[in-house]
């Protein structure tokens, strides 16, 4: 899956409030720092975890699923197993009808998935982070001394 620099650059600059699905309380699991990253940036993130449904992370009501979540967000970043992602596909789509992006996280794709959220007009990105893609793009890991390719004046 290839995906140019200015349509991610693109998806995140639109972004503003993202649902992560499979979100964790536990301070060294990946959807967590993920999502208090993204939080740090910015983004309004939804926690969305049946086992935290109720309690509150990172400022914000825990939701069980999607359909629960009484506010619009333009991204679902999906912290899934890639197998459950097509009923949370269909359960965003049904949910958000002017939803943006599905987004899938490292090591989690689906084809069919991905086929039904384009057919309804939406941006998917699968087997990436939102966390890493934002460094890289805006510069971050140039920071901690990666090669990104990306050419920037800012230090």
């Amino acid at each position: 899956m290839q995906y140019s620099d200015d349509h991610l650059r693109k998806i995140l600059k639109r972004t503003r409030t993202v649902a992560v699905v499979g979100v964790s309380a536990n301070q060294i699991r990946p959807s967590f720092y993920v999502a208090r990253y993204l939080k740090l940036k910015g983004f309004r993130v939804i926690p969305i975890n049946p086992g935290l449904a109720g309690q509150t992370l990172l400022g914000e009501t825990v939701y069980g699923d999607v359909s629960q979540v009484p506010i619009d967000v333009d991204m679902v970043d999906i912290f899934r197993r890639s197998e459950a992602v097509p009923d949370i596909v269909d359960a965003s789509l049904e949910r958000w009808p002017a939803l943006q992006t599905i987004w899938m996280q490292i090591g989690v794709t689906h084809d069919q998935a991905t086929a039904t959220a384009q057919a309804r007009g939406v941006d998917v990105i699968q087997d990436r982070c939102p966390k890493i893609e934002y460094q890289r793009l805006f510069g971050e890991l140039r920071m901690g001394g990666f090669v990104t390719g990306i050419i920037s004046s800012k230090l």
